[in-house]
């Protein structure tokens, strides 16, 4: 296992566990051992203990034992690693700090943004609200969103001036169901579309039949009233049956009656199913039994969803009802409620990191790393270089000056300083992005929008530095990741590479060890192949293979050396661990059943040509075992000798008082 895929599984484990005892503050936290004079804490002990034993960890005696046992020599290895300096290593720093952003990110935006967004969310999924709302759609320009709140504005003073809803709706409302709804939505449920979270806000927290508004989205501005809320109806499966009206002028369709019918059917025991196919007017659903398919709220007229949503067990049909388009029964295949946080959680998150309010939330976060940091920013600076930017800034071709200025750009606190020959050189870096605006932008408005995402890099930087303190979890999680790749290398510099490497050392070891690994009773097998499907021919191949070499086989039965009818080839293996021979007696000359490739015209057996009796593995049979024993043998020899090395102080009375 790489070890890339070692500390993948390590980060997932690690944010998973509950970290508790790390917190505690050093009086209520003793060290439990030394190695060579570098502490080890209870915390630390008894969260990887446990992390490790799971439901196992009960704290025994025996239990506390073995485990500080392995726990000290991995305390040794990791401090022989780091006297031969393994933690300088460029490489592996930079994989650390690879572990660390991923682990950072977790701490920083799924804990202050994408979390908590996903629990709003699922609150407010577990309710349906019934809104009517106004639109004023916005096209983007500065003057158009000016006229746009200038006409919502006109038309919230006439809902203020006693104007009706739906009125007010039909003249101002850009939604083009407005002409027909009158505003009024219905019942709606969370998530809104994209694009629409400040509504979505509106809808759950903004009291009932009272003007809500203007309300801005990437839509446009809004006014909204809420009717009211509900227990979230969630979703269903339904299957129906639809008798359509007459379109036609001089028809007359005798639905209701056609639909009464089909009802007292059901009732004296037909079959649902059987009934839809044959006289459903839905052909496409008509087909499938009158499967309609999973639905939620909102998707059909409301006649035809109260029905679906009021019936309550999984058989139940509903008695006929009419809709625009029918006649109506519905029968629920199954309900869905809305299912509990831990099963939505992760179709919550796809969606609301795909939506705006994650944007809004992360700008949210970042302004308050600024606010509560004592962020500064020095303008004059940005101006200054704005004014001195070359012809070329916006292609591929632009380049940061080569005497990188220390001017201060912006500063959190007193230590944290960043410069504008940092940002010159996040811009040379930014290619893509320079290009892409250069079709669309000034370049001034080019170096604005690149400096707000170089501010949002530095504030979730300077915040990541802060999370040791902030978390002793992440501290914790920080420390196990860096002893987990030291061990790692360690290791294989040690013994792994070693035992593959040291050939000379290898083949000593492998005297010392000489019979651990033997050959059962072995078969040495002909496998033939016979490119016919002649049952007699394949009787006398098979009994002249039986007493004779392969040799004599193939010389007697290929006759021709351009089309060759008989292929051979061997195989040795070992008594009772082959399917090959499983059915055949174990016998020099005994032969399988044909196997028959109709396909091919061809049939295949094998025949047993010698026995050989046990004998030991040669290294080079045995190697792969033999080089595992090789590494089992030079890591006890290796912590043996770190144990001398490094001496280890364990404190028995702190140890005593761990054992429940």
């Amino acid at each position: 296992m790489t070890r890339t895929r070692i500390f993948s599984l390590l980060i997932m484990m690690c944010i998973g566990v509950v970290f508790s005892n790390a917190q505690n503050s050093s009086s209520e936290d003793p060290i439990l051992f030394t190695v060579n004079g570098e502490p080890v804490k209870v915390s630390e002990f008894n969260y990887i203990y446990t992390k490790t034993n799971g439901p196992k960890a009960n704290f025994s005696k025996a239990s506390l034992e073995e485990y500080l046992d392995l726990y000290e020599k991995f305390k040794l290895k990791v401090q022989k690693a780091k006297e031969m300096q393994l933690d300088t290593i460029p490489s592996l720093q930079k994989e650390l700090e690879g572990y660390r952003r991923q682990l950072a990110n977790s701490y920083l935006v799924d804990r202050e943004v994408t979390d908590r967004l996903v629990e709003e969310a699922y609150q407010h999924s577990l309710q349906d609200v019934d809104i009517s709302h106004i639109l004023v759609s916005l096209s983007g320009t500065g003057q158009d969103t000016s006229r746009a709140f200038q006409r919502i504005t006109e038309a919230k003073t006439m809902l203020e001036m006693g104007e009706p809803f739906d009125s007010v709706a039909v003249r101002y409302s850009d939604d083009k169901s407005a002409k027909s709804n009158f505003g009024h939505v219905g019942y709606v449920t969370a998530i809104f579309p994209k694009g629409l979270y400040n509504m979505e806000k509106a809808a759950y927290t903004g009291p009932e039949n009272t003007l809500i508004g203007p309300i801005r989205t990437d839509a446009g501005y809004h006014l909204m009233i809420v009717h009211g809320r509900r227990p979230a109806r969630g979703e269903v499966e339904c299957a129906h049956i639809l008798i359509r009206k007459s379109q036609e002028v001089g028809v007359a369709i005798d639905a209701k009656g056609i639909i009464d019918s089909i009802y007292q059917a059901l009732q004296k025991g037909a079959n649902f199913e059987e009934l839809a196919m044959a006289r459903s007017d839905d052909k496409r659903t008509g087909a499938k039994g009158g499967n309609i398919g999973v639905f939620g709220i909102n998707r059909f007229e409301k006649s035809f969803e109260d029905a679906a949503f009021s019936l309550k067990k999984e058989g139940e049909y509903s008695k006929p009802f009419e809709t625009s388009a029918g006649w109506h029964i519905i029968k629920l295949i199954s309900k869905r409620p809305v299912g509990t946080y831990d099963i939505v959680k992760p179709s919550l998150m796809a969606k609301v990191k795909n939506d705006s309010r994650f944007d809004e939330a992360q700008k949210a976060m970042i302004e308050r790393i600024k606010k509560e940091n004592g962020f500064r920013e020095f303008n004059t600076t940005l101006d200054d270089f704005i004014d001195t930017l070359p012809e070329n800034f916006q292609s591929w071709l632009y380049k940061a000056p080569e005497e990188k200025s220390k001017a201060l750009l912006f500063v959190f606190g007193s230590k944290y300083q960043v410069s504008l020959g940092d940002f010159a050189e996040y811009l040379e870096n930014s290619k893509q992005k320079r290009a892409r605006m250069g079709s669309n932008d000034s370049p001034q408005n080019a170096v604005y929008a690149l400096y707000s995402d170089f501010v949002e890099y530095h504030s979730l930087k300077f915040e990541e530095q802060q999370l040791e303190v902030k978390y002793p979890e992440f501290k914790a999680l920080m420390r196990e990741y860096e002893e987990g790749i030291l061990l790692f290398e360690v290791t294989k510099m040690v013994v792994w590479d070693k035992a593959a490497q040291d050939t000379v050392g290898l083949e000593k070891f492998f005297k010392t060890i000489e019979g651990k690994y033997k050959w059962q009773e072995r078969a040495d097998l002909s496998i033939y192949s016979l490119k016919s499907d002649d049952p007699d021919l394949l009787d006398k191949v098979q009994k002249f293979a039986s007493k004779n070499t392969p040799e004599e086989v193939l010389k007697k039965f290929n006759t021709s050396e351009d089309k060759p009818i008989l292929v051979q080839g061997t195989r040795a293996v070992e008594k009772g661990r082959s399917k090959l021979v499983e059915d055949m007696p174990w016998q020099v000359g005994a032969y399988s059943k044909p196997e028959v490739n109709e396909r091919e015209k061809s049939q295949n057996f094998v025949v047993i040509d010698r026995i050989i009796p046990p004998v030991n593995k040669t290294l080079a049979e045995a190697r792969g075992y033999v080089i595992a024993d090789y590494q089992d043998f030079l890591e006890k020899e290796w912590v043996e000798q770190l144990k001398k090395e490094y001496p280890i102080k364990v404190n028995q009375e702190v140890f005593r008082s761990m054992i429940k």
